[in-house]
């Protein structure tokens, strides 16, 4: 049988979008590679054609729950406002919530230590992109030490998070992302 070119590659794809789905749902160290390979329609035995190991496997779906959870550049807002706007939405109760989509910060977060240096180095680029683009909007709008600023917005916004999904009443989770908003969005004039 012959297959289109990217056939290898389409393959690759369909198992990372499963296995950071895994990794989402039930966190990294219960990844197990014959469940994603089923579930991306797949046997165990392909499994080395795309990556070396499970450890290899956790560590690219990483950078695959990173491109998931990228949002494309809001048209038309002016930078202050594409910067409420990110606010906004990533202390929300729907990112809060979802469960097959968002940032991986306040997913992986705590798991890390504990994970390879790949894996690591992996979540280190992605949350340096993720800072940059705050920075990016904070110099934008003038605001001092945008850098620094960025590295504490980012900061606050996926503690919240984590800890808006570990609160089980949902009164109190709403309010930690409010107040997190508010406090945001003031400290940045926004």
């Amino acid at each position: 049988m012959r297959y289109e070119a990217d056939h290898k590659e389409k393959t690759r794809q369909r198992v990372l979008k499963e296995a950071a789905k895994a990794i989402r749902e039930e966190g990294p160290h219960r990844v197990a590679v014959a469940e994603v390979m089923a579930k991306a329609g797949l046997t165990v035995g392909g499994f080395y054609a795309h990556f070396r190991s499970r450890d290899d496997l956790v560590a690219q779906a990483i950078d695959q729950m990173f491109a998931e959870g990228r949002k494309p550049p809001r048209a038309g807002l002016s930078p202050k406002e594409a910067l409420a706007a990110d606010i906004d939405s990533y202390l929300s109760s729907d990112h809060r919530d979802a469960r097959d989509y968002g940032c991986p910060l306040p997913y992986l977060a705590a798991d890390l230590p504990r994970l390879t240096d790949a894996a690591r180095d992996r979540f280190a680029a992605g949350a340096a992109k993720v800072r940059a683009r705050i920075a990016g909007k904070l110099m934008a709008i003038g605001a001092p030490d945008p850098d620094a600023q960025a590295s504490s917005v980012l900061s606050e916004m996926v503690g919240a998070v984590a800890l808006a999904r570990a609160e089980p009443e949902p009164t109190a989770s709403d309010a930690i992302l409010e107040r997190s908003r508010v406090a945001l969005r003031q400290r940045l004039r926004l």
